[in-house]
């Protein structure tokens, strides 16, 4: 199961630097048109050029703060088992697979769905700390533990 985990872990910090490295093109490029920009005769027009080329920096520089952010949780993760639920583990329930690291969604990882939430959702809050056989209730529906990795 250690290798499964491994193998789900991998694939989300591939995503992370995947993503960062996209972010970090597009703010290299928006860097390069402001840098670039010349003073045209155009007068306002060139400033409201360069004012939205500033926002879109940054909106693009919140963006890779989050992302280096991410991938430094995802450093820092630990992947050994535990008896209780936390911050780094692969849980197993009657209904689903969480990986509690970061929220990205689901990710599929051979025929297998795996919830990867944040221990800060409304999910993760109620699993954290919870142990083999306990019970939690989401939205109606109550799951038990079968398994922490």
């Amino acid at each position: 199961m250690q290798e499964r985990k491994k193998a789900i872990y991998d694939r989300i910090v591939a995503q992370v630097e995947s993503r960062l490295e996209i972010v970090q093109k597009r703010f290299d490029e928006l860097q390069h048109a402001l840098n670039s920009e010349t003073k045209s005769t155009a007068g306002d027009k060139h400033e409201t050029g360069r004012a939205m080329v500033q926002l879109e920096m940054e909106k693009t520089g919140t963006q890779l703060a989050k992302a280096e952010n991410e991938l430094q949780l995802l450093q820092k993760l630990p992947l050994e088992a535990t008896n209780k639920i936390a911050l780094g583990s692969l849980v197993k329930t009657d209904n689903a697979w969480y990986f509690l690291s970061i929220s990205i969604g689901i990710l599929t990882f051979e025929s297998q769905a795996y919830y990867v939430i944040s221990p800060v959702s409304p999910i993760g809050q109620l699993l954290l700390g919870k142990s083999i056989g306990a019970e939690f209730s989401f939205r109606g529906k109550t799951e038990c533990i079968l398994g922490i990795f």
